[in-house]
């Protein structure tokens, strides 16, 4: 069974993880480790870097340990992450010279408001395929360098910057290489599309010097062996992806007009477009969907940025329920929402309002209202059957273990 099993890494908003797959593609085991998010003001959201890396190992050397199997059974490991979750270090010592700001975090919407008001909005859709947001790394990075003072330094090539997949790169892999794959360089809103590569006028437009940023690599391709020090030998890691991206991948959508949608942290619709990036005017971006033998396929996105999350809230923050698999219990002991309505724009809305500054609305409460109409109204009796919040809990009902959706949408 030499050099026969595979390793998935999937570092997420919430928790990390990691799956190991037998030489016929069955998962053998898998671990996972939640850790904490960090609200340090209103719209903000953080995560402490190191815990990424240490969620990340911990997840691998347990899922390894369950397998049984040891570092020359495995054929290769694969990075897959949350998305323009924006991390700048040091280049000598891996420092972080802030917490990592997380995708959801609109602090940057001042930023990318004047971005707006510029008139550069066509501008960036036609080069990157997104739309001005604080959920890309662009406003997050320029933030960063103004709070910290570190302008120089990142010109002089002193500091790295990195969405996950980088950061991991850098802190796993001997040598630390510098390196981000092309679908997560396609969400931080620096990406061609066209030309596969950083685009200098807008580099120039939020002064983001070219210095801190990684090498682009095919989303399949060796980047280099893990550190001995993780399982005892080097394996290589030979694959990086974005986390809606892999998934796309993942339920087959290798043909044009092939869509997925998964359930998580947030939802996210992607139809693979082939190998020519396609506009859109009614609030979809188009994205990387992978690239392979440094050959492009692109897709168009659409994004929820509250799903799962929304379950967690419930339990986390109110308390309501004390597992995410409750929360279909207590929606399915009442028979509606009793007029209670439920928005969960935390951390504002995506497709395709792209309002940065709305923010969680509920409505409708009336003194017959409980916890069971707002667990309806949520609509979390769905999300849960689909994934539960905490990684390791078992779903609940006829769903369970039941994987994304998957369909085929008109060809092009």
């Amino acid at each position: 069974m030499k050099h026969a099993f595979l390793i998935a890494l999937d570092q997420g908003t919430t928790s990390s993880r990691a799956i190991v797959f037998t030489p016929q593609g069955r998962l053998s085991a898998s671990a996972a480790f939640e850790f904490t998010q960090h609200y340090p003001k209103p719209g903000w959201v953080e995560h402490l870097p190191q815990d990424l890396v240490d969620t990340t190992v911990q997840s691998l050397q347990e899922a390894v340990k369950k397998a049984g199997i040891k570092p020359i059974d495995i054929a290769a490991i694969g990075i897959t992450n949350q998305r323009e979750t924006t991390l700048i270090w040091d280049r000598k010592t891996g420092e972080p010279i802030y917490n990592a700001i997380v995708w959801q975090c609109r602090r940057t919407a001042p930023i990318i408001e004047r971005i707006k008001q510029d008139g550069l909005t066509s501008l960036i859709q036609d080069r990157t395929g997104l739309l001005p947001d604080a959920y890309f790394s662009a406003s997050q990075i320029r933030w960063m360098l103004q709070e910290t003072g570190m302008q120089s330094r990142a010109e002089n090539g002193d500091l790295c910057f990195g969405t996950v997949d980088s950061f991991l790169a850098w802190h796993l892999v001997k040598g630390h290489p510098h390196v981000t794959d092309a679908t997560n360089a396609s969400r931080t809103m620096l990406f061609n599309l066209r030309t596969q590569d950083w685009d200098e006028e807008l580099l120039r437009l939020f002064n983001i010097p070219r210095a801190m940023l990684p090498r682009i690599v095919n989303t399949a391709e060796q980047i280099g062996q893990l550190d001995d020090s993780i399982l005892g030998a080097p394996v290589p890691v030979a694959a990086l992806a974005g986390d809606q991206h892999a998934a796309l991948f993942g339920q087959g959508c290798f043909q044009t007009g092939d869509v997925k949608n998964t359930y998580g942290t947030g939802c996210f619709m992607l139809m693979n477009t082939g190998e020519t990036p396609v506009a859109n005017d009614k609030g979809l971006l188009s994205t990387m969907a992978w690239r392979i033998k440094n050959r492009p396929v692109f897709a168009l996105e659409g994004s929820v940025f509250v799903g799962g999350a929304a379950v967690q809230w419930l339990r986390d923050e109110l308390g309501i329920i004390t597992s995410a698999a409750e929360s279909e219990k207590l929606a399915l002991t009442v028979e509606d929402t009793n007029g209670v309505y439920f928005v969960p724009a935390f951390t504002g809305l995506g497709a395709p309002h792209w309002d940065m500054y709305a923010r969680g609305t509920l409505v409708g409460i009336s003194r017959g209202a409980k916890a069971a109409h707002l667990a309806r109204g949520a609509g979390s009796h769905r999300l849960s059957v689909r994934r539960a919040a905490h990684p390791d809990e078992q779903l609940p009902g006829p769903h369970a273990g039941r994987p994304a959706g998957r369909w085929r949408g008109n060809r092009q």
